[in-house]
């Protein structure tokens, strides 16, 4: 008898890293590698393996990561 065929998995959602911008609603954060990140209603997300703009967050005075 043969076996029924199984859907494959939907494809895992990269994890995300938010942070709160405790000073503004909304600006453009410009990265040392000169990427742009968007703040929109106080919160920033990126991919959490993004290391460089992990590193860059994590040092910004104004932002503090959401749980």
């Amino acid at each position: 008898m043969a076996n029924p065929k199984k859907d494959p998995a939907p494809p895992a959602e990269a994890t995300q890293v938010t942070y709160r911008d405790t000073r503004y609603r909304s600006r453009v954060l410009i990265l040392p590698d000169s990427r742009q990140l968007t703040v929109a209603r106080f919160l920033v997300t990126v991919p959490a393996d993004d290391a460089e703009a992990l590193k860059f967050l994590e040092g910004h005075p104004d932002l503090q990561r959401q749980e």
